[in-house]
């Protein structure tokens, strides 16, 4: 009888029943400390991107309005319509904005997985709307390239147009950054379309310069057809990836094939097959569903222990993955050898030869 209880005190001693509960709450905690790190990250690109998206609103339309005036009073077709692309962009930044603004609110019960994709739905409003301004552009280009006029001042027309480009580059690249940094496709948007402001600014300059200083005054009209090809593109690019992320297309499979090679390394000793990984993007975050087949023997606990540690190793590689579903299947006992062998096999190709191996191959 003492024997029995000597041995029921070794293996259930309270030092290891405290050790396996602190063990269990570390791995909670450090799946709950990658998941709210992963989430605040996405919180602090919302808010940082909102800040630029309203100094994009105001810069814009600042310009835009200079321009018009400029356009206005020397007749100038270009500046007109480069007035009218900025204050068109102007609006685009202000749909990004109000974009934002909703991407920014928690999950709720109309919107389980919260309101990320608005932000794509955003983009491509603002791409649809850059389409019909480039519309407009070019038609009026075109009545002015067949109806060419003279342009009054154009001193002050082309120094309108440096100081625009001027501006509008620089904040666009300070957009840019922002929109890398924190993955946000509304305002990656918004910067190619600062860019694109910027750069058709410049177009405007050296039109207006080949129309008054050597009197190629179909220059003008040839001009903002060029801004507005360069409208077309821009919004291309826009309407085709916020359309994939809408339809929930992965464009990234090598992706998928290096989340299974990671699993497989790290739980190279566990009795698992990972069957597939499905991978979608919401725009600022991507979500993730691995489907894997365990040994149907094993406790629920113990699939759910795995499935943690399979999350944590994946947040902890890919931050922009905010969340992962583990899909657990089971298996029967004759694919449970094959696995095993399958593993054994594996971790005998990874292996390298040892120096014994290597000496007997000198001799």
């Amino acid at each position: 009888m003492d024997e029995l209880l000597k041995k029921i005190y070794r293996n259930y001693k309270p030092s290891k029943l405290i050790n396996k509960f602190n063990t269990s709450s570390n791995k909670e905690k450090t799946n709950k400390n990658s998941t709210s790190a992963s989430s605040d990250l996405v919180q602090e690109g919302i808010i940082a991107g909102q800040k630029i998206a309203k100094i994009s609103v105001i810069t814009l339309l600042s310009i835009g309005i200079v321009e018009i005036i400029a356009g206005y009073y020397s007749g100038s077709n270009v500046a007109t319509a480069d007035g009218i692309d900025s204050i068109s962009d102007s609006l685009i930044s202000f749909i990004v904005l109000i974009g934002l603004r909703i991407a920014h609110k928690p999950a709720d019960r109309k919107f389980h997985f919260g309101y990320h994709k608005v932000e794509s739905l955003a983009a491509l409003m603002a791409a649809i709307g850059m389409t019909v301004i480039g519309v407009v552009i070019f038609y009026n280009s075109y009545q002015a390239l067949l109806h060419p006029h003279e342009i009054h001042q154009p001193y002050i027309v082309m120094a309108v147009l440096a100081g625009a480009s001027a501006l509008s580059l620089h904040r666009a690249f300070q957009m840019r950054i922002i929109a890398n940094k924190y993955n946000l496709l509304s305002l990656k948007t918004d910067a190619r379309n600062s860019i694109k402001d910027g750069s058709a600014s410049v177009i405007g300059f050296f039109s207006i310069l080949l129309a008054t200083q050597f009197g190629f005054v179909q220059m003008d009209g040839i001009g903002g057809m060029i801004i507005a090809l360069y409208i077309f593109s821009v919004s291309y690019i826009s309407l085709k990836r916020s359309s994939l992320i809408l339809v929930d297309s992965w464009q990234n499979p090598k992706l998928t094939v290096m989340i299974k090679n990671i699993i497989s390394e790290e739980f190279k000793d566990e009795k698992i097959r990972i069957r597939e990984v499905l991978l979608r993007s919401s725009g600022m975050v991507d979500q993730a569903e691995i489907h894997m087949e365990v040994d149907g023997k094993e406790s629920v606990s113990e699939v759910e222990e795995l499935s943690l540690k399979i999350q944590d190793v994946i947040i902890s590689r890919f931050p922009s993955i905010e969340r992962i579903s583990v899909v657990p299947h089971s298996y029967s006992g004759t694919d449970s050898n094959a696995i095993v062998k399958r593993n054994l096999l594996r971790n005998i190709k990874l292996k390298k030869p040892s120096a014994y191996t290597h000496k007997n191959k000198l001799e």
